[in-house]
């Protein structure tokens, strides 16, 4: 996870780990994910409350884990961004 993490930050630009969740939680379509388990690694990042928010509501409609949400999200973002899309412009570090 954190390598798909790591490969979408390079690929669309992005300053942070952080950012890349944000990006992948917003641009997912919840309303059709199915939960799996699988094994995971722990991370964090920071959301803003409205987002954690939808997260909770999602993992509670969809009888998951908030962390299963991200990964399914994270690995969708790395889909996409692996298909040729183009690269966002890279934000400077303050």
């Amino acid at each position: 996870m954190v390598d798909k993490i790591e490969h979408c930050r390079e690929a669309l630009g992005l300053g942070s780990t952080s950012e890349v969740v944000r990006l992948a939680i917003s641009k997912f379509n919840f309303d059709r994910f199915k939960p799996t388990e699988k094994p995971h690694r722990q991370i964090s990042v920071r959301l803003t409350s409205d987002m954690r928010t939808m997260l909770k509501r999602q993992a509670r409609t969809k009888d998951s884990s908030i962390g299963e949400l991200l990964r399914v999200a994270i690995d969708a973002l790395a889909d996409n961004s692996n298909n040729g899309k183009k690269k966002a412009v890279k934000k400077s570090k303050r």
